[in-house]
């Protein structure tokens, strides 16, 4: 598979600073689905409380894929001002992001998986999680 993502040997501006970058862009998206499940619950009158993880879930899945697919970013990804591309090097479609985050949540869901993803994201040139390598993508900082 041809990957026409930007090269980290010659165009390392696109990868500087992109592993803290994503811990704290994923900090605020954590932020923005605790607030959003709050929301419902308090709107059902604490009746989603009951079955917060559920509710969590399928919210934080909803928020990602529709996120990644609109902009090809996360809020908190464009408060970091990073996105994510594709093996082609273009923005992730809408299929690419519901398998991004599906691939996502699944080795967030499994601590060797994260632990894994986790290391790859820190010492990899590219900074791609076990997520990203499965299908090619990669974040980047926003091209100018």
């Amino acid at each position: 598979m041809t990957n026409a993502l930007p090269d980290p040997d010659h165009d390392h501006p696109f990868y500087d600073g992109v592993p803290a970058k994503r811990l704290f862009a994923w900090i605020v998206d954590v932020i923005i689905v605790i607030a959003i499940t709050f929301t419902l619950g308090l709107l059902t009158l604490s009746l989603l409380w009951w079955v917060w993880p559920l509710v969590y879930i399928t919210v934080d899945f909803i928020y990602r894929s529709a996120t990644i697919a609109s902009r090809s970013a996360t809020l908190g990804m464009r408060l970091m001002n990073i996105e994510l591309r594709g093996a082609s090097g273009a923005p992730l479609s809408r299929g690419e992001a519901v398998l991004h985050t599906l691939l996502f949540m699944t080795a967030t869901g499994f601590v060797l998986l994260q632990l894994i993803s986790i290391v790859m994201i820190a010492l990899g040139a590219r900074h791609q999680g076990l997520h990203d390598r499965l299908i090619g993508s990669a974040a980047i900082n926003r091209p100018r």
